[in-house]
């Protein structure tokens, strides 16, 4: 077993526990920062009343305000240019459709301008030095629309399948629009007047271009992409310029270990410039300051921690700023480019919101009381292992240990996406788990980002059986490192990881001794009739086409060998899920009962996909352990 023993950045420079201590949870966290354009203010959420909702801080001040933003959970929120309003993406019943709702920062003139009827509204941003907001409604189509926020006028830039809006010329005359399938999106502009489109860069036949901009001088294009390399770069395109032959590339441009290598391919010669490039991390997000001079990059190095950047746009100059926590999201600079605000999480720090000087690089965190980074007081801090897959595929994972020796009754934890990745984040599962004495292994299977275009990729269609072969090589590991006990290994997942809990159990029948599956896909034919158009458009480079691959999706689909299940299966969903509808989950429960296998279905009413209240959060955190500790039959682990 190859271990990777790394002291976790929240906990350096504290002495070590000799037991875990099962840590109190947060009275709440505070993400998804925006400041005010002068930056004395910063909007963020919070569940700290019980759902997410809008909170505003004096910077430097010890109380928050919470703004009057209705009944339903916010998921984001954006200050305008002019301070004049605050823009909020609320679910509805928790569930996958969003509205967009403006209000003024002091709580008055609550009004929704998006997300009307069958549409969800993604909101791409307010236009630089404007009131406006490029905002994109989709249901069977997506819509390109500029929404003035004092009068509600709406503005259709564009329509057609899988479209979104990225962002809008500071002339008004060009829009960037990002369109296609999931791992497989291209961009295009569009020039307004006429409504014609033209795609930029060209098509490579790999890689996806998801973040899109006007740079600084308001013709250019700044793109996130790894149409180009394995790891995903910032580059700047001249929509001028044409399209350009395949030159080839050098081998060797990806951070080892990991699946991918370029081996002297031809990649296409870009129109202009590699603005920021890594060969050992993969360039996660980016967020410009409102004149487009500055950008804050979050680079996600191998294994998934954070690393953040501060890249001058004029001079190309990049420097590094210290990350306040492992993992950081959120970006968002204020207008007059004095600030900048990240969220910043680890294994044993909840979500928190850090300020940042893009002049000194000085950190300071928006909770006056914090003089560092917050502290559960208790947990474990993982470890980070590198293992092979059956088929020789490099793999890795974070592995959470109770204290005294091993070998442990084990979970391995599958995360959702695939496109997504296990990172050393705040998770109190984790830590409930480990301090009832359940070692827990969340690995990165094929098709987990951060790893390169072609791992992402290796999953796609019939590359699935090869990710639930990966689930099945985690167990053997663990067993054959002395970390598991042989018939004492559950896994747990939720949304396309409960997907693979359902897969691996009746695919390997015998290895595991129980699973929890939450809110996963068991039919891909009913999931595709059931979940909302947009999702079942986007979901076919990955998954497969409901027609032209049924076979394939047939076998792939655990309903279809669910007479091979025969332990004991907990089942978690959202009542409003339209993503992976609820009667996913409701079908295998009345499949296992007619068997009389056992079985538990728990349902959350008030939910969608994503758990947001804390109390139903709360719930299945609670089913989830006492399941696993029951059937796993582990001994709490002594605490003190």
């Amino acid at each position: 077993m190859t271990v990777r023993t790394e002291v976790s950045r929240a906990r350096q420079g504290r002495p070590a526990r000799p037991q875990p201590v099962p840590p109190a949870l947060p009275s709440g966290e505070d993400h998804s920062p925006a400041p005010s354009p002068d930056g004395r203010r910063v909007a963020y959420l919070s569940d700290v009343a019980g759902t997410p909702g809008v909170w505003v801080r004096d910077v430097g001040a010890a109380d928050a305000v919470l703004l009057p933003t209705g009944d339903e959970p916010v998921l984001e929120v954006s200050w305008s240019p002019d301070g004049r309003w605050l823009a909020c993406v609320t679910a509805p019943g928790g569930a996958p459709r969003t509205e967009l709702w403006l209000l003024r920062p002091d709580g008055s003139q609550r009004r929704q301008v998006a997300g009307f009827g069958r549409r969800s509204a993604a909101l791409a941003g307010w236009l630089p030095g404007s009131d406006r907001l490029a905002v994109t409604e989709t249901a069977e189509r997506g819509y390109a629309i500029l929404v003035d926020a004092p009068t509600g006028h709406r503005q259709v830039l564009a329509e057609d399948d899988l479209l979104t809006l990225l962002d809008v010329a500071p002339d008004g005359r060009a829009a960037l629009l990002r369109r296609g399938p999931r791992n497989a999106r291209w961009l295009e502009l569009l020039d307004v007047a006429t409504g014609v489109r033209r795609r930029l860069l060209p098509d490579t036949g790999r890689g996806s271009t998801d973040q899109g901009w006007f740079g600084p001088d308001g013709t250019s294009v700044l793109a996130r992409t790894d149409a180009f390399s394995e790891l995903a770069a910032l580059v700047r395109v001249d929509p001028s310029a044409p399209l350009r032959r395949p030159v080839p590339v050098p081998a060797g441009l990806t951070r080892q270990p990991g699946p991918a290598r370029l081996a002297g391919r031809s990649e296409p010669e870009l129109a202009s410039a590699r603005l920021a490039w890594r060969p050992d991390a993969e360039l996660e997000h980016v967020a410009l300051s409102a004149d487009r001079r500055s950008a804050a990059l979050l680079w996600n190095t191998y294994g998934g921690r954070s690393e953040l950047s501060l890249l001058d746009l004029t001079s190309g100059v990049q420097r590094t700023v210290a990350a306040p926590g492992e993992v950081l999201d959120g970006a968002a600079f204020a207008a007059g480019g004095d600030l900048l605000c990240v969220t910043a999480q680890g294994p044993v720090q909840p979500r928190e919101i850090w300020l940042v000087d893009p002049h000194s690089g000085a950190l300071r965190p928006l909770r006056p009381d914090t003089g560092g980074p917050r502290s559960t007081g208790g947990g474990v801090a993982p470890q980070l292992v590198d293992l092979r897959a059956r088929d020789g595929l490099p793999l890795s994972g974070w592995l959470y240990r109770p204290s005294g020796p091993g070998p442990w009754p084990t979970a391995i934890s599958l995360h959702g996406g695939p496109e997504a990745q296990e990172r050393p984040r705040y998770n109190p599962l984790f830590q409930s788990l480990v301090a009832r004495g359940v070692a827990v292994f969340a690995p990165n299977v094929r098709g987990s980002s951060g790893f390169g275009r072609s791992f992402v990729a290796a999953d796609n269609l019939a590359g699935r059986y090869g990710a639930i072969a990966d689930v099945a090589a985690c167990a053997d590991f663990l067993v054959d490192a002395g970390v598991a006990r042989p018939g004492q290994l559950g896994c747990l997942g939720r949304s396309y990881g409960g997907y693979l809990v359902l897969a691996v159990l009746v695919n390997f029948p015998g290895l595991f001794a129980t699973g929890v599956a939450e809110c996963g896909i068991s039919d891909f034919r009913t999931f595709y009739a059931g979940t909302e158009p947009w999702i079942a458009a986007a979901a076919v480079s990955k998954y497969g086409h409901p027609e032209r691959d049924a076979d394939l999706l047939r076998d792939l689909s655990p309903m279809t060998h669910l007479d091979r299940l025969d332990v004991p299966v907990l089942l978690i969903h959202g009542a409003n899920d339209t993503n992976v509808p609820a009667g996913e989950s409701a079908q295998v429960a009345d499949a296992l009962a007619a068997r009389s296998v056992p079985y538990g279905h728990l349902v959350l009413a008030g939910e969608g996909h994503d758990f947001l209240a804390r109390g139903n959060q709360e719930s299945a955190r609670t089913a989830t352990t006492d399941w696993l500790t029951r059937h796993l039959a582990a001994t709490a682990t002594t605490v003190g």
